[in-house]
């Protein structure tokens, strides 16, 4: 990932996920304050290291005030950088003079004082990530006994600094000082799942482990993290947790829309919901997605079974858990750029049965269905619902409004779509009227406004939609439907909405990708830059691209997973970059990839910090939209820095 690493289809039972360990006296005491996964905040995805006592209380104000403890969020977790560079002459942590003159033993008498617990940070090294302060490893009984004579109800373990010595050792030993000083404490794993400690952070004394890298506050990076989910739902259960990292809602590197998938997702894997927002500052639709009681619900479900994805077809995906009241919840989620139509069945979820009850959890709706759950679904967001099996239709019935937009619009070419109705439920729906919106430059070819007697159960209405170009501009096109209907529940209404990239064929000649529009960006770590190196996590903080000591003045900086998208129209012969991992990280290792409309053209190997850069190119005659990709060679992204040096493409 960066340099400066952030103070970090089978479900087995929980017999057979406990450890033996269980048997001996007091384990399940011990465990108990991890049997749901935590709930809380934590001050480094917006804070890093500007903390201090104050910004620490007003959390935990704002915690309260805000009504988040009431919704099930409890821990306030400091992060790197609170205490004194040196140890005291007795070998025991300092709280920083500055930054924590009252200590952390008031600090944790104020939050319990409002019904909260503390959590604290340190890494199982020398030193702790950021090198502001001294790491435990060699002083875990006594940094344990500090934590728990202060008070602290939370400890995250990072790996920075950790001197090669060996993972389960370092950790196990953390984990035996914990419990040695007998105060209940959930013991978090940060070892980036490196030793994949899913499966020995239990016998290590953790309640929760690490998945993978950090996470950074980007679509690209919260999605490569969820893909690395797949396959470990087997590990979790009451007691013990992945940990894909903490979460970044609020934090404004991505769209309210991408951080209601986010929510839903990490709920769905029984994540640990750690907020890492401002929490005074919060706006209403932060607000309004981390207190969702019915999302919250599916993450806190006592039988603890992590959702898994069901299935997976290419931009849409279906993801569901069975819940402990018979229900299932479902994720209808959008990863594409366009909105799209997503289905599933209650088959596929696991329930049987002729009608069904199901909970938007978003908007608190409730319909039926005879069998099958769809809905329109926007770029980058996710439909939530839960489904339980009926004795007879109780709701109206479920209708889904589509009005699908296409993955990019051509400024120079008409635009054509199809509106839906679709009627999924078992009874009818009547006296339909559906109306479509012109977008702005463009003209409707033909009616806008439609009538429809009935859509009987199980039955779609249909009408082809076109929009003529007139003076098409802005970056997006904005498409919008409305339709009013009546059921044997009283009148309903729908609304959908959608938005497609406005493109255009490049200028003739030959053009640095650095300066040509984007349909699309996507990174691991911070944004893709233009002519720079990827940096860190914030926009413009790149450096001279530089592979294996050659520097280049122009080029693209990525970070694995990452995706670049641009519209050539047909109208391009040929791609090139030199390409290779930038020198301002060591480790990691990558691939590049060049694809014309989905299809692989050219691709490098593996490649390793200090490779030459290679030259990769493809010919794009007659490609519509190119891609630049940069895929995790498969040992982790945390350094997968990667640059696409002078890449131009000619037309």
């Amino acid at each position: 990932m960066a340099v400066a690493i952030a103070a970090c289809t089978s479900v087995v039972t929980v017999a057979e996920a406990v450890p033996a360990a269980a048997a001996e006296p007091g384990y399940f005491a011990a465990q108990r304050v991890g049997e749901r996964p935590p709930m809380g905040w934590n001050s480094w995805n917006r804070f890093g290291c500007d903390i201090n006592e104050d910004l620490v209380r007003g959390a935990a104000d704002a915690l309260v005030s805000s009504g988040m403890k009431d919704a099930g969020y409890q821990y306030i977790n400091i992060d790197d950088c609170w205490a004194e560079q040196n140890r005291t002459a007795e070998g025991k942590l300092e709280p920083s003079h500055e930054r924590f003159p009252h200590g952390i033993k008031t600090l944790a008498d104020y939050v319990h004082g409002l019904g909260l617990k503390l959590g604290i940070y340190t890494s199982a090294g020398t030193l702790t990530c950021q090198k502001t302060m001294p790491g435990a490893l060699d002083h875990e009984e006594a940094d344990a006994q500090s934590f728990a004579d202060w008070g602290v109800d939370y400890l995250k373990y990072d790996n920075c600094n950790n001197q090669g010595r060996p993972a389960i050792e370092r950790y196990t030993k953390m984990g035996d000082a914990i419990k040695k000083t007998g105060r209940p404490m959930i013991y978090a794993l940060c070892e980036w799942g490196e030793n994949k400690p899913w499966t020995w952070g239990r016998d290590a004394g953790a309640q929760l482990w690490r998945t993978t890298g950090d996470i950074s506050d980007n679509w690209g990076s919260m999605t490569g993290i969820l893909d690395q989910q797949v396959g470990l739902e087997k590990f979790a259960g009451p007691g013990g947790w992945n940990d894909p990292d903490m979460l970044e809602v609020g934090n404004g590197g991505m769209t309210d829309t991408e951080y209601r998938s986010h929510f839903a997702l990490w709920a769905l894997l029984n994540a640990p919901l750690l907020a890492g927002n401002d929490l005074p500052a919060m706006s209403p639709a932060t607000k309004a997605i981390l207190e969702n009681n019915d999302v919250i619900a599916l993450d806190q479900d006592w039988a603890g079974t992590q959702g898994r994805k069901l299935r997976d077809d290419g931009d849409t995906e279906v993801w569901a858990k069975p819940m402990s009241d018979g229900s299932a919840a479902v994720v209808l989620f959008n990863r594409g750029s366009a909105s799209t139509t997503i289905s599933t069945t209650a088959a596929e979820l696991g329930l049987e049965g002729h009608t069904f009850r199901v909970r938007d959890l978003w908007t608190g709706t409730e319909t039926e269905t005879a069998g099958t759950l769809r809905d329109a679904v926007a770029s980058h967001d996710s439909s939530v619902f839960r489904v339980w099996p009926s004795t007879h239709p109780s709701a109206a019935p479920m209708t889904t409004l589509a009005l699908p937009a296409p993955d990019y619009v051509p400024a120079d070419r008409p635009l054509t779509t199809t509106l839906q109705v679709i009627n999924d439920g078992s009874t009818p729906i009547t006296q339909l009227r559906a109306t479509v919106a012109t977008p702005v430059g463009w003209q409707l070819d033909g009616p806008g406004t439609f009538t429809v007697p009935a859509v009987p159960p199980g039955k779609s209405w249909q009408q082809q939609i076109t929009f003529k170009p007139v003076a098409p501009g802005g970056e997006r096109v904005r498409l919008a439907a409305k339709a009013d209907y009546s059921t044997a529940w009283g009148k309903r209404a729908l609304g959908s909405e959608g938005t497609s990239p406005l493109v255009s064929r490049p200028s003739s000649g030959t053009t640095a990708l650095s300066k040509a529009p984007w349909m699309s960006s996507d990174n691991g770590w911070g944004p893709v830059e233009r002519g720079t190196s990827n940096g860190e996590s914030q926009p413009g903080d790149g450096h001279r691209i530089t592979i294996a000591g050659v520097g280049y003045d122009d080029g693209i900086g990525a970070h694995a997973p990452s995706s670049v998208r641009v519209y050539v129209g047909a109208s391009c012969t040929s791609v090139g970059a030199l390409v290779g991992m930038d020198d301002e990280n060591a480790g990691g290792s990558v691939g590049f990839r060049i694809l014309g409309d989905g299809k692989e053209l050219a691709a490098t190997g593996v490649m390793h910090p200090g490779d030459r850069a290679q030259a990769l190119s493809a010919q794009l005659t007659g490609v519509q939209v190119l891609e630049l990709s940069v895929t995790d060679a498969g040992d982790g992204n945390t350094n997968d820095h990667a640059d696409w040096a002078n890449a131009t493409i000619t037309c």
